[in-house]
């Protein structure tokens, strides 16, 4: 059995941006959509990235901490797009920005995000990644909701409340639609859209 690295070496090289790193992410989506989750090896990444299997130790412990890897550098991208978005825009603007990059996410990168919480019960690095995502986008929506005037706190009406089932109806959604077509996952953006604008009490009848 191969020896694993501490996770000091793999951070140690992701802050020198690896080249080789970048290969192992982006060779183990590639395997996701040909050959699935199940049926990929450390092996196959290895190979599809140009280094032995002793190499990629060096950078990852096992096939589970690639996906983690490249789950948190998916949603990422996604979250440093919305952050400032929804921390400064009109909760209306926020709320329709927040969606279509969403959108733009799970049309680039849809396999990833159902890997993710396909995984999320079972892999525990991957299921405490995805529950700390949420939780970012949770305080997120939160933020938009009191902006538009719900009010704070844990109630099943106050706005954290709302915004952790808004999340995960999202999620949820966003999954299943996903796995039909690109104008189904933008039919499921506009709904969820609808619902959040509707929860916020910023329906379009509601504009002066």
């Amino acid at each position: 059995m191969s020896g694993h690295h501490p996770a000091r070496s793999r951070r140690s090289t992701e802050r020198k941006g690896d080249v080789r790193e970048r290969a192992i992410l982006d060779t183990c989506e590639a395997l996701l959509a040909q050959k699935g989750y199940d049926a990929m090896t450390v092996g196959d990444i290895a190979q599809g990235a140009g280094i032995t299997r002793g190499a990629l130790y060096f950078y990852f412990g096992s096939k589970q901490e690639v996906v983690a890897a490249l789950v948190a550098r998916t949603v990422e991208h996604l979250w440093e797009r919305s952050r400032a978005t929804t921390q400064t825009d009109e909760p209306r603007r926020a709320i329709a920005a927040a969606m279509q990059r969403t959108v733009e996410l799970w049309n680039e990168h849809g396999l990833v995000m159902r890997t993710a919480i396909d995984l999320s019960l079972t892999v525990s690095e991957i299921g405490e990644l995805w529950d700390h995502t949420a939780d970012l986008f949770i305080t997120a929506i939160t933020a938009v909701l009191e902006r538009a005037g719900i009010q704070a706190g844990t109630e099943p009406q106050q706005s954290s409340a709302m915004a952790r089932a808004l999340c995960w109806m999202i999620e949820r959604t966003f999954y299943h639609a996903s796995q039909e077509s690109r104008e189904k996952l933008e039919e499921a953006s506009a709904t969820c859209e609808h619902i959040w604008l509707t929860s916020a009490g910023l329906t379009r009848d509601s504009i002066s």
